[in-house]
């Protein structure tokens, strides 16, 4: 039989003023597979740890089984795979974490089939996943999940993912309070339309942000870290965010904003020092409104998902 071990680490989505548009990979943490070929056709979800029994087995409900399915449909094979799937993201975390399986799977697949596909093909089969999870196939999770490092979704139709040059030295700090927030419920309460100036704005900051990145200016960064669209709106499910975010920035960070939907909160850095003391600072933040949460730092991962040994 063949096995193979995978790697997908989490993500940031929207990045401030890129909103369902720009995301970044982070080294750790993330979500692992272990694939196995079987005998019988099918795709089988062996076993889920770390979710607490939350996720489905089923093939077709889960986010690493129905990318694999996908996958394999798109080869014409019926070969069986067996899934065994290592949860170390929090679940509705807005850290990536249905990407992070199904991307992890993807890998594993591709591998055990010589890497037929390459890392941008396989974005549309862990869109599929994304679907299933939260009814909308984005790619702004998966897609630097697979490329590693920045990505921009410069369009959907047709698919034009882009990986963006980044000559600064960035480090993010991701704080998760210990509220859990559904992509579904932080969808609703966006406007259907917005106002011309913001609309201007916000062009003008994820601009910025992309020329910044490329340069290296981390003030330009700094100053294009700035969300008017989605940010106002979905902040008042985070307790105390403008006090995190206001924290974060007085310990150095070049910007503050939500994670994906939230409830985590990202801050990127210049230095892995600062980067650890904007996680103590949002930290301290959170406790004042009662809130516990955890802290994790690392530099921007600029691979993706990768095979790991057994």
């Amino acid at each position: 039989m063949k096995t193979v071990k995978a790697f997908a680490p989490a993500t940031v989505a929207n990045v401030c003023c890129g909103f369902d548009i720009l995301g970044f990979a982070v080294d750790s943490p993330g979500d692992e597979v272990i694939l196995t070929q079987k005998n019988e056709p099918g795709v089988v979800v062996k076993k889920i740890v770390g979710d607490g029994g939350r996720l489905p087995l089923e093939a077709n409900l889960n986010t690493a089984s129905v990318a694999v399915q996908s996958f394999l449909s798109a080869i014409d094979s019926t070969v069986g795979i067996e899934i065994e799937l290592f949860k170390n993201l929090p679940l509705g975390s807005g850290m990536g974490s249905s990407a992070a399986s199904a991307v992890a799977a993807l890998v594993g697949i591709n591998y055990l089939f010589g890497n037929k596909l390459t890392r941008e093909e396989l974005i549309p089969h862990a869109m599929e996943a994304e679907r299933i999870a939260c009814g909308s196939a984005h790619a702004d999770n998966v897609g630097p999940s697979l490329l590693g490092g920045f990505v921009l979704v410069r369009d959907y139709h047709p698919l034009d993912v882009v990986k963006i040059p980044v000559a600064a030295n960035l480090y993010c700090t991701l704080v998760h309070p210990q509220i859990e927030l559904k992509t579904e419920d932080a969808r609703r309460v966006l406007r259907p339309s917005v106002a011309l100036k913001d609309a201007i704005t916000q062009s003008g900051n994820t601009a910025g942000l992309m020329v910044g990145l490329m340069s290296g200016d981390t003030n330009l960064i700094s100053r294009s870290l700035k969300d008017v669209i989605a940010e106002p709106v979905r902040s008042v499910f985070i307790p105390g965010f403008e006090a995190v975010k206001s924290e974060a920035v007085k310990a150095g960070a070049l910007g503050c904003g939500i994670s994906g939907s939230g409830p985590t909160m990202f801050a990127l850095s210049g230095s892995h020092e600062i980067a650890l003391a904007v996680g103590e600072a949002m930290q301290r933040q959170f406790l004042k409104y009662n809130l516990k949460s955890e802290v994790h730092v690392s530099r921007i991962n600029l691979d993706g998902a990768k095979i790991i040994d057994l």
